[in-house]
């Protein structure tokens, strides 16, 4: 299967990011004659909902890493003939855009993937106008809490030391608590307005399925396999999960996550 192909069927993405994404709508506020810039577009939500929404007045500039994200987006904007989007390649360390360029700037579960979240924070507020709004979204140290405390307890029965500390850097280094970001936030020089704390359940039939759902297979497992590359822990696991399924019909993992309003300090 070719990368763009893979890609593709990542677009089911909107159904992990979607619960994000809504919550982020509704912190924006609507502001006619300004530029706007999603990072992390993915798959183009909320990047492209943004741009129908705030009308023609309004440029709407998507950037992401992905040279197939910018294929696959490009794609929509030419279907859907969206005339107030474009969508480049680049990461949020180094944003190619001139000081105070943007009004409003939006990541939905982008900025807890960057490399450097202190210099994405300080190109944010180099590009964002006065006053300008920012809202980011993320999901929490407790994401699949269900699975990760199964997987702590049969490392722990292992006695895997380094295996239990790879663990705990691999939460730390994908999902930063709300207190994290609300210090880092504020020292890099943004008012927040709100904190909305949120959250959503998956829900599957056993752990056989979990661990075999494409987006778990595409998104979570590599970084899993950097905690441990040996089969019968998660094998171990998985035979955990299915007696949960056994004795209460399903397994279902939260997803907890956080929506800031911020604004660009003077």
């Amino acid at each position: 299967m070719s990368q763009l192909n893979q890609f593709i069927l990542y677009d089911e993405l909107p159904i992990w990011s979607a619960p994000f994404g809504l919550t982020l709508l509704d912190t924006i506020r609507v502001k006619k004659g300004i530029n706007i810039l999603d990072i992390g577009s993915g798959a183009g939500f909320p990047m492209l909902e943004i741009a129908e929404r705030f009308g023609k007045s309004v440029t709407v500039y998507g950037m992401d890493p992905s040279p197939d994200s910018i294929s696959m987006i490009s794609e929509k904007i030419r279907i859907k003939e969206i005339s107030n989007a474009n969508i480049i390649i680049g990461v949020a360390e180094e944003i190619p855009f001139e000081d105070h360029f943007f009004g409003l700037i939006v990541a939905n579960n982008g900025l807890n993937n960057v490399q450097d979240d202190h210099k994405a924070l300080a190109e944010c507020r180099r590009v964002l106008e006065p006053n300008g709004q920012m809202v980011l979204t993320m999901n929490l140290p407790h994401t699949f809490i269900e699975f990760y405390n199964i997987l702590e307890e049969i490392l722990q029965e292992h006695y895997l030391t380094e295996e239990l500390k790879k663990l705990k850097d691999h939460i730390f280094v994908k999902r930063k608590p709300v207190e994290y970001w609300k210090e880092l936030l504020e020292t890099s020089g943004f008012n927040i307005r709100t904190i909305n704390m949120d959250g959503f359940k998956m829900k599957y039939a056993d752990g056989t399925t979990f661990l075999n759902h494409y987006f778990i297979r595409t998104a979570f497992r590599k970084p899993w396999e950097n905690i441990t590359t040996d089969s019968e822990i998660f094998r171990a696991v998985e035979d955990k999960l299915n007696a949960i399924a056994v004795s209460t019909g399903e397994i279902i993992m939260s997803v907890p996550f956080v929506c800031f309003d911020c604004y660009k300090a003077e």
